[in-house]
């Protein structure tokens, strides 16, 4: 059933058993990260902390923190609702009498997609001057810059065409009435603010604290530009979208929101942002971005803060961004009719790893349809992508790894892109939105599993260093080294007894091999290819690169990163003698 806004979801939860109202007092700063990340990994409940140290609002987290949870939101599994939207993309496809009476039963969420403007909404009924202190604005790790605005709906319009876009950005908050805006590339709000900025004009803004659930995922939903994330709600939840005019700034917000900060971000003022412990499970340095300046805060009067911890998977995010990557796979396929299924891996940051399922119909199809996906979108963000037929199941690593032993041949199948805009947040080139990206193609028919034994011999005994390893499906050697990575790779990759791998990767000693989750996160967030990247053999054949033998990855952490996540001890000690008191009634 669709939810009017975020109060009536949470109770709904509350009445299933999947809310847990917190009355002992918390400290917004560390602690609730502390507490949100214990029990997400558990898929617990959402939390709601009724009594926030120094704020005068309650503040719930956890709301999308596991499947049931989006489940309820949307009335059925995510991957299910993008089977009927292809449903629907097919049937219209073209546009017919015929094909149109079929889609029929889909007439309902297509209206739905047209807002309705009401006169006024719950979200005005407290008009006052911005205090941000009054919040409870949580700091989510240690060495973040101070605190955060971590789940703001960021509503803005084109200076151009006067279309919306609906995005999540986070806010640095510097005093009562500014914010920094982290607009990465490839988004929507940030593209609006590039052409207000060219025209030297500030951006008008409406940051939305808490909205209708359905409103809230399509926040984070990487849709095209010409589609606007308020429609798309509207069809998510099969009801249309309330919204109402600002009082001070020319948008229309959601009618039942808790809180909307009304403001403007000025062209060529920045102030530094950050850093900030990000999705990415590292801090992300301090950098010059926008500021944010809010004129009015209006709010509903017993209005709940919503927030959002990001860092090391898992997190609330791996079901946010798995939702939407099920919901909008039917688009992708409509762009690419050779793509099968794809799969971004939330252990990896989802940008660092995709996996795509390909139909050659032709030679080197796949590449050609990698090449096209680098440049679509969000996905143009991707760093590595790995190209795999149909039958293989692209949400497996294990499958994705049996396929790179079967077909992957670096003389072959090996693309490196060495200069590429990446995510804002990747740091392994140490240049901000420039980076490499390298595809994988394990595609084909012809290909036969390695035959005998991989490793004739222990890695530990080739090469320095090695303080444990780990084979993976016989494609995979994970070696945990302490000292030179690189010299130690050297000697991996040359040895003739571990020929028969496909990749060697080196991890530092903070990455739990032994965990799957750990192992991709470790990997896949901490190398640069067209840098950290070396193989059996490499050479030039006129202006062509020759890559041959095992592929070695040096995804240790290197000088000049930023720090990896890691909680206080302090703060995991008074979460510990608390917690019993976290799930009682009384506290």
């Amino acid at each position: 059933m669709p939810f009017k806004d975020l109060q009536s979801y949470l109770l709904h939860l509350e009445r299933h058993k999947m809310l847990q109202r917190v009355v002992v007092e918390f400290d917004p700063e560390l602690e609730v990260t502390e507490i949100a990340t214990r029990v997400v990994r558990e898929e617990g409940p959402a939390l709601l902390f009724e009594n926030v140290k120094g704020a005068d609002f309650p503040l719930a987290i956890n709301f999308f923190g596991s499947y049931k949870h989006i489940e309820m939101v949307l009335g059925m599994h995510p991957e299910e609702l993008g089977e009927k939207l292809a449903d629907l993309v097919e049937a219209v496809s073209p546009p017919s009498p015929a094909s149109l009476w079929k889609s029929r039963p889909h007439w309902g969420r297509l209206l739905a997609s047209r807002p309705k403007i009401v006169g006024s909404g719950a979200c005005q009924e407290v008009i006052e001057e911005p205090d941000l202190t009054k919040l409870p604005i949580i700091k989510s790790w240690p060495h973040d810059g101070g605190r955060f605005i971590t789940f703001p709906l960021v509503m803005t319009r084109d200076p151009e065409t006067r279309m919306t876009n609906l995005g999540i950005y986070r806010m640095h908050v510097y005093n009562k009435s500014q914010t920094g805006m982290h607009m990465q590339i490839q988004k929507g709000g940030g593209f609006h603010y590039y052409r207000a900025e060219k025209r030297d004009q500030p951006l008008e803004l409406a940051c939305v604290l808490g909205a209708d659930p359905a409103l809230m995922l399509t926040g984070i939903f990487p849709l095209p530009e010409h589609l606007e994330e308020v429609m798309f709600s509207g069809i998510l939840r099969k009801s249309r979208t309330r919204l109402t005019r600002a009082k001070t700034v020319d948008i229309n917000v959601p009618a039942d929101a808790e809180f909307i900060l009304e403001g403007e971000v000025p062209p060529k003022e920045r102030h530094i942002e950050g850093p900030f412990g990000d999705h990415f499970g590292h801090y992300s340095d301090a950098a010059p971005f926008p500021v944010f300046h809010i004129r009015k805060i209006t709010r509903k009067k017993n209005a709940i803060y919503p927030a959002a911890v990001v860092g090391k998977p898992p997190q609330e995010d791996r079901y946010m961004g798995d939702a939407s990557q099920m919901i909008l796979k039917p688009f992708i396929k409509l762009i690419r009719p050779e793509v099968r299924d794809l799969w971004a891996y939330y252990e990896a940051g989802f940008h660092n790893l995709l996996v795509v399922a390909v139909e050659g119909r032709y030679t080197k199809e796949p590449i050609k349809t990698a090449l096209g996906l680098l440049g679509e979108g969000q996905l143009a963000l991707a760093k590595v992508l790995v190209l795999v037929e149909p039958t293989v199941n692209v949400r497996s690593f294990r499958d994705v790894l049996r396929a790179l032993q079967r077909q992957f041949d670096p003389r072959e199948d090996f693309l490196l892109v060495s200069r590429a805009p990446l995510d804002t947040l990747d740091f392994t080139s140490f240049k901000m939105h420039l980076g490499s990206k390298m595809v994988l193609d394990a595609t084909g028919t012809d290909g036969t599993p390695h035959v005998g034994k991989p490793l004739r011999a222990d890695p530990s005994e080739i090469a320095p260093g090695i303080r444990r390893w780990r084979l993976l499906e016989d494609t995979l050697l994970a070696v945990q080294i302490d000292g030179d990575a690189d010299a130690a790779l050297e000697r991996l990759v040359a040895s003739e007894a571990l020929a028969g791998l496909k990749i060697i990767a080196a991890v530092s000693p903070d990455v739990d091999i032994d965990d799957d989750v750990s192992l991709i996160w470790g990997i896949f967030t901490r190398f640069d290819p067209a840098r950290d990247l070396r193989f059996t053999s490499t050479s030039i054949r006129g202006i062509k690169p020759h890559y041959e033998g095992v592929m070695g990855i040096d995804a240790t952490w290197k000088k000049g990163y930023p720090e990896g996540l890691e909680m206080d001890e302090a703060i995991k000690e008074r979460v510990n003698r608390q917690w019993n008191r976290y799930w009682s009634p009384t506290g």
